[in-house]
């Protein structure tokens, strides 16, 4: 028979919960021979829990009235919850005790947290792959994943042992009613309370002594009490200490309560020192507590706990560096043995393993999308790289103390917990791209769409894909059922069953993969043998190259490699010829003075174009072999050849050795502007020059096309380039005057009857002449044209030319009154030349 109880709730709340619990009793009825348990039910908007509480079952409705159109199910929850009678009982029939902190962590874990996941997924589906990558930002959903993660990280450390127990220290009968009636006095307790016979009794002296011995054996329980640093996890070490030095302070609160110092001024009285003078040497209490407190520098606030409750990887990688930073600082303050603190970094190791398990899910990694794929695989890869770094840093602060410490010595080695997950997740990221590669370079080469346009999803998805179809195979339809027989299989699980699934699935895949792969390479040899030039073998290798990292499709195709790779090699060493030819005596230096580019900016553009077609051809290589290349034969010997061939084409020595020459020259601009020169042609006469260095010239042009090649040039070669740049137009325009005087002198010279006329104009020339003389190329260095930053208008006064004249300095109007001078007089030289022929012409029909 059961009799059952029912309290109804008084008040309303906004979410009802009633609360039915199942209370054994202690009686038993008798029915025949079975005795069978009584139960009491009780339902009450308070939950009770006590040693009797069988279970309890929690009824959730929402704020709103039943509707009895919908059925109950929907409108009311349902939790059931065991209590300590039934835990007790299962105690006694398999496995550990079960704890209500073991019940509420599987609930959080397995149902509420991934409910909570779940749904706030399904809310943003756009961000629904990217809870798990990205670092979360500020807000209600990922402020409350993560406090969910707390929640389940507290409930797991509720349920590890500490392993320390919990000691209460007993006192004799006598002085426990003596300190009752103090208390109950409201006065001290003191020995005067207890009779003297009785301090003087020895059954109750010797009785007091064996509560001593008690404590002491009971206190170095928990003093002497340690662990294995190899078993259990890092935060069951980091509770350890820190729950000893909870035990050892609670230790020496009881040591110093009144109970406990009556008792020892009982023994001390009755002279029975051996008992109290080494109380504090057979306890080992002191050292225990330095012991412990010095540990706890390190486990105090040990960011373990970021680890755990991280949830997603780039807060897994966060973790790791503080973790690492906070253990490498204490470290050096601390003197925790490295002994211990190697086992506890693969703790931490394991603690990783099983974060990147849980962020994760292996059953779903191959349903991702490969983008998606890839940036997970890229967080998991920093991860790793931050461990490492992580690593090394660790074991040199370990080894520097060690050596510091002067403590035995052991190896400085950590071996990670997480290397086999490690190692697939590598592995599952090279099939997962080699598949890649696969469909892409099918979908390209056996059908209408170009692998840019199958990344970006250009194409619809309901337009039709025209794949080839060779023989029974399509290609495309082949590999993607190959690949979802990889889609059922947890490829994280690194269980020696695990993997027998990985490796049974993946040789599924191989069997229907490989008919793809032979219609591939009857496709590629046929195009290989209709080529008719290399060229077209170049480009079916460039159209297949993601393939050649498959080993059955590079066997296959390896005669044509070789019969291409020597085309490389001819065409590397005809350019090695090319370049033994030298710069000055190549076409390419004849073209680049037709485009006037100076002698050494000439040589450094040659050589780069030559570096850039060496690698052009290697890039062909790369098409024929593959993007391992280099692993070849063939390809180590010409990475080898290219190599000393790129070492004669660096242009550094050429720049640096135009910089010395420079340098040693020392350009400047000065001197006079005109001088005389005589010219053996004409009888050694005298002839007007502008003596300005065709060197300045040069460097201006040379400054101006190496900055162009991204070289970095000196400030003070710099300084005189910005100089011969400024002066450069004025001295190109004295030389073209000069050069237009020579000419026209030698015009006049021929007219000596009609010459006189010319006098005027030629005197105007040579008092400007006379005037330049003075000048001096220094002046134009800081000289600059006005005309050529000030707008010209067409409705321009009279009077503004001659304001902009005043303007300008001296130089740049001597320069422009020279040249308006040489050319009005070159004007009337034509004039009059023109006049003097016809006048002759006339005279001639004259006579």
């Amino acid at each position: 028979m059961a009799s059952r109880r029912i309290l109804m709730a008084s008040s309303l709340a906004r979410h009802l919960v009633c609360v039915g619990s199942v209370h054994q009793k202690d009686f038993r009825l008798r029915i025949g021979i079975e005795q069978l348990p009584t139960f009491k039910y009780i339902l009450s908007t308070d939950l009770s829990f006590s040693s009797s509480t069988v279970a309890s079952i929690a009824l959730i409705k929402r704020p709103q009235p039943i509707d009895p159109r919908v059925p109950l199910a929907t409108q009311i929850q349902v939790i059931n919850l065991p209590g300590l009678a039934n835990a007790a009982q299962s105690n006694n029939i398999q496995g550990p005790p079960i704890s209500a902190f073991e019940v509420l962590h599987s609930v959080i874990h397995l149902a509420l947290a991934p409910y909570f996941n779940a749904y706030t997924r399904a809310q943003d589906p756009a961000n629904a792959t990217k809870t798990r990558t990205d670092a979360d930002p500020k807000g209600g959903v990922p402020s409350t994943r993560r406090k969910l993660a707390e929640l389940e990280l507290s409930l797991l450390h509720l349920q590890q042992n500490t392993e320390i127990p919990e000691l209460r220290l007993p006192l004799p009968e006598l002085v426990q009613e003596a300190i009752d009636i103090a208390y109950a006095q409201n006065s001290k307790p003191t020995l005067d309370t207890i009779p003297q016979e009785v301090l003087s009794d020895s059954k109750f002296l010797n009785d007091v002594q064996n509560t001593v011995n008690t404590w002491i054996k009971s206190i170095q329980a928990i003093t002497k009490s340690s662990r294995d640093p190899e078993k259990g996890s890092a935060a069951q070490e980091i509770n350890f200490w820190l729950a000893m030095e909870s035990a050892l302070e609670d230790v020496e609160v009881q040591l110093r309560s009144e109970g406990v110092q009556m008792t020892m001024d009982i023994l001390q009285r009755a002279k029975r020192f051996q008992a109290t003078v080494s109380f504090g040497a057979d306890t080992g209490l002191k050292d225990a507590s330095e012991k412990v407190q010095k540990y706890n520098q390190l486990m105090r606030d040990f960011p373990l706990d970021d680890l755990l409750t991280a949830t997603s990887l780039p807060k897994v990688e966060e973790s790791l560096t503080c973790i690492f930073a906070h253990l490498n600082r204490k470290l050096r303050i601390c003197p925790y043995p490295i002994a211990r603190a190697l086992p506890l970094v693969a703790a931490i190791s394991s603690d990783l393993d099983g974060m990147i398990h849980s962020l994760l899910n292996g059953r779903t990694l191959m349903h991702l999308d490969y983008r998606d794929f890839g940036a997970l695989m890229d967080n998991t890869d920093r991860i790793w790289a931050t461990w490492d770094e992580s690593i090394r840093e660790f074991t040199n602060v370990a080894r520097e103390f060690t050596r510091r410490r002067n403590e035995k010595f052991i190896p400085i080695k950590v071996q990670p917990r997480h290397v086999k997950t490690q190692e697939r997740l590598t592995y599952v990221r090279t099939f997962r791209v080699n598949h890649e590669q696969l469909q892409r370079t099918i979908v390209t080469v056996l059908g209408g769409r170009t692998p840019k346009e199958l990344l970006n999803g250009d194409v619809e998805e309901n337009q039709a894909v025209l794949i080839e179809e060779i023989g029974d195979v399509d290609a495309v339809d082949e590999v993607t059922q190959a690949y979802s027989a990889l889609k059922d299989v947890d490829v994280l699980d690194v269980t020696p069953e695990g993997t027998q699934f990985w490796v049974q699935a993946e040789m599924r895949y191989n069997e229907r993969t490989s008919r793809v792969e032979n219609t591939i390479i009857a496709r590629l040899r046929d195009r290989l043998a209709t080529a008719k030039t290399a060229g077209e073998m170049f480009r079916v290798f460039s159209k297949f190259n993601a393939l050649l990292v498959r080993p059955k499709i590079r066997g296959a195709i390896s005669e044509y490699q070789s019969q291409l790779i020597e085309s490389v090699k001819i065409d590397i060493a005809s350019l090695h010829d090319r370049f033994k030819e030298q710069y000055g005596h190549s076409e390419s230096h004849a073209m680049a003075q037709l485009r006037d580019l100076p002698p050494v900016a000439g040589a450094i553009i040659w050589a780069r174009q030559i570096e850039r077609q060496l690698d052009a051809y290697m890039r062909k290589v790369e098409d024929v072999l593959g993007a391992d290349w280099a692993l070849h034969t063939e390809g180590q010997k010409l990475q080898a050849e290219t190599s000393m061939f790129r070492k004669k084409l660096d242009t550094r020595p050429i720049f640096e050795s135009w910089l010395q020459d420079v340098t040693k020259r020392k350009i400047t601009i000065d001197g006079r502007l005109f001088g005389t020169t005589r010219n053996r042609t004409t009888g050694n006469t005298l002839e007007l020059t502008i003596s300005f260095d065709p060197q300045v010239i040069t460097l201006f042009k040379e400054v101006r096309n190496l900055l162009w090649l991204n070289y970095q040039i000196p400030h003070t070669i710099t300084s005189v380039s910005k100089d011969a740049k400024r002066v450069y137009p004025y001295a190109v325009s004295l030389m073209e005057s000069v050069r237009n005087l020579a000419q026209t002198c030698r015009a006049i010279d021929s007219m000596t009857q009609v010459s006189a006329l010319l006098n005027g104009y030629q005197r105007t020339v040579q008092d400007l002449i006379t005037k330049g003389v003075a000048l001096r190329w220094e002046s134009f260095v800081h000289s600059y044209d006005l005309s050529a930053k000030q707008p010209t208008f067409a409705a321009a006064p009279s009077g503004s030319r001659a304001v902009s004249g005043q303007s300008e300095s001296k130089h740049v109007l001597f320069v422009r009154e020279f040249e308006k001078a040489i050319s009005l007089l070159q004007s009337k030289t034509s004039t009059l030349e023109a006049a003097y022929g016809t006048i002759l012409a006339s005279t001639l029909e004259l006579q």
